[in-house]
């Protein structure tokens, strides 16, 4: 057991990243049971479905566990855009017989005063942010309520900010990672680098302590890391098959197929760059699709019916596959078994 994991009371420095629409609180359970820290991500849930999954963390689990909110800005309202995504994909609701009445609004909600409030009343032991920090007076807020705060970084000057402005651990996310990009300074993707170039850098130019993140995928990934100076180490796709997570059976089967092997940045499900599968929306629609394309998260709820469509028939062709970019350690195994043998990587690790 590091220092870092002694600050957080566990008994392994693995972090099991949050992910929004593929996991809820029992995969986080299972984690935290584990020895390491789960993560619940709240960003997708309504202040009702999250009170309810926090209710459960807080009755499951005395071991700590992590909840973990978006924090970016939200872009004002652009019809003509989205006017436009829909007008592309028309083509495929036409294909499928997917209905566009129903298409609902996309729901990805920064942190706010609502978030705020249910973290001083459930008091996580550690709450983490992606897409930077909230507003000074909500980290306050958070911090007043005795959690431990992390937040993601892509590159070394947004480490150095993270640090400047209130966190206490530094999650350095490489471009290998799966899911969303926790890019907030530049949206630059060639500013961003992989796990095992941008670790060192970040951890000479931090003091806080600092996860490495991206592309580690089994035991010898989490030992490389910490000889590299990582404190601990965050995981996200190993879990995906796990019978914890909700993953979706089109993502699972995908994730089990060659096309596993192919993955890309890609902006054209959520309007913010994400590595997923590639699959044919990727192929046909991006990687990185350039304006007019609604901005994070409207983007997302034109694939509603589309995906829900595609995926009737048993094809992912329209959902997104999130998934970095080595997903050879993905087996489906219990959360708790998959946990072990990623904390078995430590053992080679540094007691710093």
């Amino acid at each position: 057991m590091n220092a870092f994991a002694r600050r957080l009371g566990l008994d392994f420095p693995l972090i099991q990243a949050p992910m929004a629409g593929v996991q809820a609180h029992a995969l986080a359970l299972a984690v935290s049971e584990a020895g390491a820290l789960g993560s619940l991500p709240a960003a997708m849930l309504a202040p009702a479905a999250l009170r309810a999954e926090l209710q459960a963390m807080r009755t499951q689990t005395r071991r700590p566990w992590a909840l973990n909110f978006f924090c970016h800005a939200e872009a004002p309202p652009d019809d003509a855009a989205d006017a436009a995504w829909r007008d592309a994909l028309r083509p495929y609701y036409d294909e499928l017989g997917a209905d566009a009445s129903k298409i609902t609004a996309a729901s990805r909600a920064p942190f706010g005063d609502d978030a705020a409030a249910l973290v001083e009343e459930f008091r996580p032991p550690v709450v983490s942010f992606h897409f930077g920090l909230p507003a000074a007076p909500l980290l306050e807020r958070v911090r007043r309520s005795g959690a431990f705060v992390i937040s993601s970084a892509t590159t070394v000057d947004e480490a150095r900010w993270l640090e400047a402005h209130g966190a206490d651990a530094v999650i350095a996310q490489g471009l290998e990672a799966g899911g969303h990009r926790g890019h907030f300074l530049s949206d630059d993707l060639s500013r961003q680098l992989g796990s095992f170039a941008l670790l060192p850098q970040v951890r000479r130019a931090v003091r806080v302590p600092v996860v490495a993140c991206g592309g580690i995928a089994d035991a010898a990934g989490v030992a490389a890391a910490m000889a590299l100076g990582a404190d601990g180490v965050q995981v996200g796709t190993a879990y995906l098959l796990c019978p914890e997570a909700t993953t979706s059976a089109v993502h699972r089967a995908a994730l089990q197929s060659e096309a596993a092997a192919h993955t890309a940045v890609t902006n054209v499900f959520t309007g913010r760059a994400a590595r997923s599968i590639v699959n044919r929306a990727v192929r046909e629609l991006g990687p990185l699709r350039a304006a007019p394309h609604p901005a994070f998260p409207r983007a997302a709820a034109a694939w509603g019916p589309l995906r829900a469509a595609a995926e009737a028939r048993a094809s992912g062709d329209f959902s997104p596959l999130w998934s970095g970019q080595n997903n050879s350690g993905c087996r489906a195994v219990p959360a708790a078994e998959q946990t072990r043998a990623l904390c078995r990587g430590f053992e080679a690790g540094s007691d710093r």
